[in-house]
């Protein structure tokens, strides 16, 4: 094993911070690591060749007032495997933002729970003044890791394997000025194509657009909507593009002072968009649907004469009644899977008829659901998903969804591990949609480290196959991303 620290960042927070989204599993990190052939436990397979790949937040600097866990810099984290053999690196995003205040040695913008007017430079973003940390997701196209921000903005580019910055994505600059691109940014592994929306408080309010293989623009329209809305993420089939309009959106009452307070507005419906991939404004076609706020879908694909789409579903009231958190978590019920009952569910769109149906796929409470990259935009069978901790924004299982039959397999984490999003990558020369393996990270409170864990992703049930031994324990993380071998350059 050979391991080198490239770097030792130091920020201004405390070594005694308490903040429950910036100390203990949620610590962040400031050293920057390259590992060659790491510790291996376990069996690792010869057929497992790509990249896991990780974005999280990571502040470096305290808070200007209150701090919120997606405020913090964004960090990947890289693990490569080729046939047995495995590296491991990691670097923080070196976003405009992140550079600024590294330079003057503080943070210059105020985060998601405090006025933007407490900022002390201009940001790009669905709200002014918001620092772009690029944190929130990571996707490889084109070659490249390509991060993104949730409230829009700049499309960094970073090498995969070894995590070399490549500044910003051109094509951007073609967007709407100001308007910037949305996380979740999709990837058609069949097509080489990424699917993009953005939005903002300006009419027409969100656009959607195609980057194609090449990594150019050849798509951009206008979605309108009623008013500024705040949608997370996307779905898309083989020929058509997925956004919403869904009733949790800032205030427009305290939109008119500047002040942006989300609401939930049950009297509302859930508005679901589908436009032709290559579409015009004039071919959305709009569905009504219960009220509900779902931050993550899961896949969609087409049935006939409908559309079917599925996510996770769940009532943002349900988090404002919680009751029994601990003071220091009740500003963060809202990210509880637990207290906003978050659980897989489907929409199905009649293209001909108009009509609308929809119901739970599982009994139980999951989140974060990843599938066989193959089956993307196509009918699939299962969905890698996460459990949480109650209370916590901490995942602390992994389940199996067969959404045929509503049924899981599932893994629990010994008290005191917690894991990241899990991505599924199929083996080389896979046969079958689950003939593959599941890939996370964890925090180990319990030992005081972090591995990289990998699981038959036909039964995760039986708990991980290897176990690749990391350099620091790692702050806890979210999205994360698999791409085969194939699709690396070089």
């Amino acid at each position: 094993m050979e391991t080198s620290l490239i770097a030792d960042i130091r920020g201004d927070l405390p070594e005694d911070d308490d903040h429950p989204y910036r100390s203990g599993p949620w610590q962040p990190n400031t050293r920057e690591y390259n590992v060659i052939e790491p510790e291996i436990t376990g069996d690792l397979p010869d057929d497992l060749c790509g990249i896991y790949i990780r974005n999280t937040e990571n502040p470096l600097h305290h808070a200007l007032g209150r701090y919120h866990p997606f405020d913090g810099d964004g960090m990947l984290h890289s693990v490569y495997f080729d046939s047995g053999y495995v590296e491991y690196r990691n670097r923080f995003i070196r976003t405009d933002g992140f550079e600024a205040e590294l330079a003057a040695g503080e943070p210059l913008w105020a985060g998601l729970r405090e006025s933007p007017e407490k900022s002390l430079r201009d940001g790009w973003g669905a709200r002014t003044r918001l620092k772009d940390a690029s944190s929130t997701d990571v996707v490889v196209h084109n070659g490249v890791a390509a991060t993104s921000f949730y409230q829009c903005g700049e499309i960094y580019e970073l090498d995969p394997r070894t995590l070399e910055g490549k500044g910003k994505a051109g094509w951007v600059n073609e967007v709407t000025p100001g308007w910037g691109v949305s996380a979740h940014t999709k990837v058609d592994e069949a097509t080489g194509e990424m699917l993009f929306f953005n939005y903002g408080k300006a009419a027409p309010y969100m656009h959607y657009g195609v980057v194609d293989a090449d990594g150019k623009l050849v798509h951009y329209i206008p979605i309108e909507l009623p008013g500024p809305r705040l949608p997370h993420d996307m779905a898309f089939t083989d020929n058509y593009a997925i956004l919403n309009d869904l009733p949790l959106f800032w205030d427009p009452d305290a939109l008119k002072h500047n002040a942006h307070a989300v609401r939930f507005f049950p009297e509302l419906p859930s508005r679901f968009g589908i436009v032709p991939r290559r579409g015009h404004p004039d071919d959305v076609v709009w569905f009504d649907a219960k009220p509900t706020y779902v931050l993550h879908w899961i896949n969609a694909y087409e049935d006939g004469d409908e559309v079917v789409l599925d996510g996770y579903t769940q009532d943002p009231r349900r988090g404002k009644r919680t009751k029994s958190l601990p003071e220091s978590l009740t500003p963060f019920a809202m990210l509880d899977i637990n207290a906003i009952g978050a659980h897989a569910y489907r929409w199905r769109f009649n293209l001909k008829t108009g009509a609308v149906s929809e119901g739970p796929l599982e009994d139980g409470l999951s989140e974060f659901g990843m599938i066989n990259p193959s089956v993307a935009g196509k009918p699939y069978r299962y969905a890698w998903q996460m459990t949480a901790k109650p209370g916590w924004f901490l995942f602390d299982g992994i389940s199996r969804l067969d959404v045929e039959t509503g049924t899981t397999q599932h893994y629990q984490f010994p008290d005191g591990v917690y894991a990241s999003e899990a991505p599924m990558a199929p083996r080389q020369g896979s046969t079958a949609e689950d003939d593959g393996y599941v890939v996370t990270l964890v925090t180990d409170m319990n030992e005081n480290r972090s591995a990289c864990l990998v699981f038959d992703a036909s039964d995760v049930s039986a708990g991980p196959m290897a176990s690749i031994a990391l350099p620091q324990r790692v702050c806890v993380g979210t999205h994360s991303y698999w791409a085969d071998q194939r699709l690396l350059r070089g």
